[in-house]
């Protein structure tokens, strides 16, 4: 089975599971955190000439795993280096540290002699996840302002790998 899907988890109202530490190991409600495929957060050359920014903003609250975030950071700032190398300095404000916990289901002949149904049905950690709530600035472009256009549809690239609808802002730098 692979990844499934985020409605079994989208509830932003939840509290973040979020407890883990390597000090102090017998605090944790986490044992062993999940692999994290997001690892860049700033990409790019910065600039002290950059005169805008371009910040990606999402119109609802959602939850995004990190694999889509790492996916729509892949595409973004793929599109960026290929037209505006070295034009740009690319930023990722959020992050992944919501942990998703995943009650595996045996399905197949004999699997109610195995499983114990929802009995002690906390889970394991599967993935991680960021709470990305309506209006925050999710990813961040400095750039010039000539490259409004290239900069606008990387983000809109980017927008097509995640949940929700998105808009982009232009804000000018002093």
């Amino acid at each position: 089975m692979g990844i499934r899907p985020a409605r079994t988890f989208r509830d932003p109202d939840k509290v973040p599971w979020t407890r883990y530490s390597r000090k102090k190991q017998n605090k944790n409600f986490i044992k062993a955190m999940p692999h994290r495929h997001l690892t860049n957060f700033r990409m790019g050359k910065w600039s002290e000439d950059f005169d805008t920014v371009f910040h990606l903003i999402p119109q609802d609250t959602f939850y995004h795993r990190d694999n889509a975030l790492e996916a729509a950071r892949r595409a973004m700032n793929g599109y960026l280096e290929k037209r505006l190398s070295g034009k740009y300095y690319f930023v990722i404000n959020v992050y992944p540290h919501h942990v998703i916990r995943e009650n595996r289901m045996v399905a197949g002949s004999g699997a109610d002699r195995i499983q114990q149904g929802m009995r002690r049905a906390f889970g394991k950690p599967t993935h991680v996840a960021a709470l990305v709530r309506e209006g925050q600035k999710m990813f961040s472009v400095y750039t010039f302002s000539s490259n409004e256009q290239e900069v606008r549809e990387a983000m809109k690239r980017a927008a097509r790998k995640l949940s929700g609808s998105f808009k982009v802002v232009r804000e000018e730098l002093k």
